[in-house]
């Protein structure tokens, strides 16, 4: 049976951080119960259908531990995950307790996601969190009493008013908790968001870019020389907890989406879900699934070879060449002959044995070595 990673979007919070762009929604409880209804449907119809064994499954948001626990449970209900590796849940301080804890442990979860940023509540405000450091240590402390072992801290760099210290600090501070995995992002200022409107408006200042870039070396650096491997741009991990349905999406393997806006790829094809959360709701209440849904790409093969190595190149260990030449039958050093010689003589990429990787260079500019594959 083929194997497929699972991604659930839930899209309600309880406030909008102010550099969040996601598909969320703040202050709309009162749709909580026909969205998950109406998730519910489309995750039935899709596995009524189609035969998958189920790898990962990934709850993500939004802030998918503000609704209600036994909706997480009710949704889990529907997925076929006997034989699923992991299963993660996104959790914000503050909007979760033991109990809700202890439920998400009995109904199979066993990895948790929780979104920190900084250790310094004056950061933690000044970005729109709404939780305080405080609040997300009694959290972690329940996550450990209910059994959770595997849990990820989410760090951000390049906060206006951040300073390698605040970095330092937090570092060490979460360090001694010992999570297993930390995810560590740069901040990107998207249009339309408080944060941007904050620093049009000179009321938040970013740092400059060498300083974003020390602070990332510094987080690379500091996290390594403790035990944590860097295995993708963002993502540090001890041995054995890099995360499974993420590898899998780099590694180009198959995913489905359910819920507003979740993408999947299935079958050579990129799709996404509507945007639109009433319509979301209407289509799927009718079993017009197909309604929701937007094709954003149907991949030849060798768009199929340029996508293999630019999510490859996110990786630090890279692309393998000797997994190219056996997924496709051809060698990347010959097919992408052209990018590899421009991006290795401008000092981007790697040639190394079986690994084409990024270089120390390439890692700050990876921008640019992944357009080459666009």
């Amino acid at each position: 049976m083929k194997k497929i990673g699972v991604y659930i979007h839930i899209p309600f919070c309880k406030q909008k951080c102010y550099y969040c762009d996601f598909v969320s929604f703040a202050n709309q409880k009162s749709l909580q119960k026909e969205y998950i209804k109406q998730l519910k449907n489309e995750i039935n119809q899709f596995f009524s259908k189609n035969e998958y064994e189920v790898s990962t499954i990934y709850i993500g948001g939004g802030t998918p531990s503000f609704v209600d626990e036994n909706f997480i449970k009710e949704i889990l209900e529907e997925v076929p995950k006997n034989k699923a590796k992991e299963i993660t849940i996104e959790v914000n301080p503050g909007t979760v307790n033991f109990e809700k804890l202890k439920l998400y442990k009995e109904i199979g979860i066993n990895r948790l996601s929780i979104g920190l940023q900084s250790t310094q509540n004056r950061l933690l405000k000044q970005i729109g969190r709404i939780h305080t450091f405080e609040e997300f240590l009694n959290t972690y402390k329940m996550a450990q009493q209910v059994g959770f072992d595997n849990i990820n801290v989410d760090l951000m760099i390049g906060l206006p008013n951040q300073t390698i210290e605040n970095i330092k600090q937090s570092l060490e501070i979460i360090i001694n908790l010992e999570p297993k995995h930390i995810s560590v992002y740069s901040l990107i200022v998207e249009e339309n968001t408080k944060i941007a409107k904050l620093i049009d408006n000179n009321e938040l200042k970013l740092p400059d870019e060498e300083l974003e870039r020390n602070m990332y070396w510094y987080v690379k650096n500091y996290l390594e020389l403790n035990g944590y491997k860097h295995y993708e741009i963002s993502n540090f991990s001890k041995k054995g907890y890099e995360s499974k349905h993420n590898l899998d999406c780099w590694n180009q393997e198959e995913y489905i989406g359910f819920g507003l806006a979740a993408h999947s790829y299935l079958k050579n094809t990129r799709f996404s879900n509507t945007t639109d959360l009433k319509k979301y709701i209407e289509n799927c209440s009718k079993n017009h699934f197909d309604k929701n849904q937007r094709i954003q790409e149907v991949q030849e093969e060798y768009s199929k070879k340029q996508e293999y190595m630019l999510l490859g190149l996110r990786k630090i260990d890279g692309v393998s060449i000797q997994k190219f030449k056996n997924k496709f039958g051809e060698n990347p050093l010959f097919l992408f002959r052209k990018e590899l010689n421009k991006l290795v003589d401008e000092g981007l990429i790697i040639v190394d044995n079986d690994n084409i990787k990024l270089s120390n260079k390439g890692i700050d500019l990876a921008n640019l070595v992944w357009e080459e594959f666009v």
